[in-house]
């Protein structure tokens, strides 16, 4: 779970672009891009938190490092939330299943219905 600290925005667009060594520009194109989404006040100045500063810090190694362009990383966002919400659903149905289970166990001698071994008795010629 998230601490509300690493979720709390608090720095301005001016401290996280020296934080990260990038110009103010290409925080407003990313987000003008949807790759990030800083909270903003009344007054409407970006705030980010430290979890938008760890996504940035994400993207720009997307972009610096592995030369994928802006749409490339919309689309590595896109499927990096699809599969956050499908792992979220296998646990989901791994625990019912679990549950399931543990309800279903029946002994054998509680069973209506044992599955029985036939024995074939051969005879010699």
């Amino acid at each position: 779970m998230e601490t509300n600290s690493y979720i709390e925005p608090v720095y301005l667009i001016s401290a996280v672009a020296e934080i990260l060594n990038i110009h103010p520009q290409t925080l407003r194109q990313y987000e003008r891009e949807g790759l990030i989404k800083p909270s903003r006040t009344n007054g409407k100045i970006r705030l980010y938190s430290q979890k938008d500063i760890d996504h940035i810090k994400y993207v720009l190694i997307l972009t610096r490092e592995l030369g994928v362009n802006l749409a490339g990383v919309d689309i590595i966002l896109q499927l990096n939330r699809k599969i956050e919400e499908l792992e979220k659903d296998i646990y989901v149905y791994k625990s019912k299943i679990k549950s399931i289970n543990s309800l279903s166990v029946v002994p054998d001698t509680k069973a209506l219905v044992v599955k029985k071994t036939t024995f074939v008795y051969k005879r010699d010629s």
